[in-house]
């Protein structure tokens, strides 16, 4: 992209903005906010009069500046997050959106063209789409062909390279604004005929499953609540990305338990130089707020689920299981654990990781 391009969206995007707060700007405003003199911000102001993407509110009178309006005041992008993580040859990308219909079109799109994508999921305003490194041919296009496809999935060095084909909204959308999503490292963009193809580069970062169990008691507390809390606190953290909460039901025969026997999950991006830190810091948190002190914590880091621990976690829905076997089964399966006897139930968790909501609630569910 020139870089004249990239600083009329920068300043247009200034411009817009002023509009959206107060109804106008001048070109003071603009000259501050950018830095630029002020001859080069009245030249973008009168050539985006020129072409009509601005309009003179209020001519200039004495010494009251001239005010200006954006005539746009469509959001600068729907796109608040992008970012990918690894395992092998495995990436999950993640596309969170400001809209859930955004996220649906997206996602219904993405699955009707296929390419290098094994699964397409939505959570609400999140999009999550699993793929294989590698290129694959796709047919874009009018309907009934899908407007928008994952046509490759590379990685170089610590980057992951999401080539995308589209036409229409979605050109627009990878043209315009997917490039000032936070994860984004940048885009580039081209036009072949009426369709759009371009590169879309995020970091490479490791996706973490923490699971949590019996820090609630009699007396109060809920484990679900403690662990949405462990999210936004470590999604404070530089270097990691919060991505989803869940609850997953156990065996609801377990004499233990201060409830329903429910266990939670969540899960985070995290980017190598932060990885290390994240137990302690898990687990000092917890360890913190719980009201029990058999509270347990369980830590694994990768995409895939091996089928020996997702047994673990079918077990853990009809059986009553040692702490024992917890620690045998994640030392076999690279899971760190830590705390009391709220382990079992952290690991269970864990090993449901991946499930439906619907699954995850009734332990009675067959899992597939």
């Amino acid at each position: 992209m020139s870089s004249v391009l990239e600083h009329r969206r920068t300043y247009l995007r200034m411009m817009r903005q002023f509009t959206l707060d107060k109804g106008w700007f001048t070109v003071t405003e603009l000259q501050r906010s950018t830095g630029i003199p002020r001859s080069t911000a009245q030249d973008w102001v009168n050539r985006l009069l020129q072409e009509g993407c601005v309009l003179l509110r209020e001519e200039k009178r004495g010494r009251s500046a001239a005010r200006y309006a954006a005539i746009s005041a469509m959001p600068s992008s729907t796109c608040r997050r992008i970012f990918t993580t690894v395992d092998g040859n495995r990436v999950a990308i993640y596309h969170d959106c400001m809209s859930g219909a955004c996220a649906a079109f997206c996602g219904h799109h993405h699955r009707l063209a296929g390419g290098v994508l094994s699964g397409v999921e939505r959570d609400g305003t999140l999009l999550r789409e699993d793929a294989v490194l590698g290129r694959q041919e796709i047919a874009v296009g009018l309907a009934p062909l899908p407007a928008v496809g994952v046509c490759g999935v590379e990685q170089e060095g610590d980057a992951i390279v999401q080539h995308i084909r589209c036409i229409g909204g979605p050109a627009y959308s990878l043209s315009d604004m997917m490039s000032r999503a936070r994860g984004v490292l940048g885009v580039e963009s081209r036009h072949r005929g009426h369709l759009v193809e371009g590169k879309v580069r995020t970091r490479a970062l490791t996706q973490v499953t923490i699971g949590i169990d019996d820090t609630d008691s009699r007396e109060g507390g809920a484990t679900f609540a403690l662990a949405l809390a462990l999210l936004n606190h470590l999604g404070r953290s530089p270097g990691i990305i919060p991505i989803s909460h869940h609850v997953a039901m156990l065996n609801p025969a377990v004499f233990q338990k201060t409830a329903g026997n429910s266990a939670s999950f969540i899960e985070v991006a995290v980017e190598p130089a932060s990885f290390e830190a994240l137990l302690e810091k898990t687990t000092r948190f917890v360890a913190d707020e719980s009201l029990s002190h058999e509270w347990g914590v369980a830590l694994r880091s990768g995409l895939g689920l091996p089928d020996g621990l997702r047994e673990y976690g079918r077990m853990a829905r009809s059986q009553v299981i040692s702490r024992t076997v917890a620690e045998a089964t994640a030392e076999r399966f690279g899971v760190s654990l830590a705390g009391g006897n709220g382990v079992i139930g952290a690991l269970a968790a864990v090993a449901l990781a991946g499930l439906p909501h619907e699954v995850l609630l009734d332990p009675a569910r067959e899992i597939g």
